[in-house]
């Protein structure tokens, strides 16, 4: 039966594997390739100059400033998505009251997912755009309308720098929650209902059930999560672009370290300086999930 085996699973994936290596490797090769040189993008000639341009991005203000940012980002994202994500989630699954049919969810929960999720039906682009005209300074602009009604004043949200990136920051954690919520609810499903109703007799808490139940049965999917999620912080780009002045304002308050790159390679004719932080951006996100993907690991548990 095995018999030509190797050669049947080789011949699915030598096109798989050559179309993977074409358009992903090869492009990373060349980016590798491009940082070391001074090429505008356009012309067809251009120097190799060594590491001259990542020690020009040591000395970028406004690169540190982008990365700056995006470490807030990766800090506060992923810990605020998965909270949030794990409490409806485990509200809509086993958050109801506890009946003749066992442990149910709260009541409408298929509409609450359905609310959730709705966010990941809009591009990033329309959310932007929303989100921008909710935000809008003037007094009259829905958000300040809102705040002034409930006696808090006014403010000028993404035209402030002291908020600009919280306002983005916010609109992020909005459209991420629904897809997490969904991603945690069907692990969660998977979960024997055995396992609450024989706890919550033995006289546990919703809020023990949920520590010493819930939690470590669903460490994988968050592991996942985490990591995803900080992939998430560490771009960022089309929401910065779209909702932001200039985009990356004011005064630098919103920059990223995906604009910045954005902004070399097709602004400013820098390709081979932004191919460095194309590069530079690589090693992190590499390092950063090798990091998570250590820090979160934990005996797997059999249920």
């Amino acid at each position: 039966m095995r018999h030509g085996s190797y050669r049947f699973v080789a011949s699915f994936l030598a096109i798989p594997l050559a179309l993977y290596l074409i358009f992903v490797i090869s492009p990373f090769g060349q980016a590798f390739y491009y940082s070391l040189t001074n090429w505008t993008g356009i012309s067809p000639k251009f120097d190799f100059v060594g590491l001259d341009n990542f020690k020009t991005l040591a000395h970028d203000a406004t690169f540190r400033t982008a990365l700056g940012h995006n470490i807030i980002l990766l800090i506060l994202i992923p810990v605020i998505v998965i909270f949030l994500a794990l409490l409806f989630a485990y509200l809509l699954n086993v958050g109801g009251r506890s009946g003749s049919a066992g442990v149910q969810g709260v009541r409408g929960n298929g509409f609450y997912k359905l609310a959730f999720f709705l966010p990941q039906v809009l591009s990033v682009p329309v959310i932007a755009v929303i989100w921008s005209v909710v935000f809008t300074s003037t007094d009259n602009g829905l958000a300040n309308t809102v705040t002034k009604k409930l006696g808090l004043g006014t403010s000028q949200y993404l035209a402030s720098p002291n908020i600009a990136l919280y306002c983005v920051m916010w609109v992020l954690i909005w459209g991420s929650v629904g897809f997490y919520l969904v991603m945690f609810n069907a692990a969660m499903s998977g979960i024997p209902k055995d396992i609450f109703e024989a706890a919550i007799i033995d006289g546990a808490t919703r809020l023990t059930t949920f520590f010493r139940i819930t939690l470590p049965l669903l460490w994988d999917t968050i592991q996942t999560a985490w990591v995803y999620l900080a992939i998430l912080a560490l771009d960022a780009y089309a929401l910065v672009a779209v909702m932001t002045a200039g985009p990356g304002g004011p005064d630098n308050s919103t920059q990223v370290m995906a604009l910045q790159i954005a902004d070399n390679g097709f602004k400013f004719g820098r390709s081979g300086y932004a191919s460095a932080m194309g590069v530079v951006l690589f090693f992190l996100t590499l390092i950063i999930s090798a990091v998570m993907l250590r820090a979160t690991r934990r005996e797997r548990i059999e249920y």
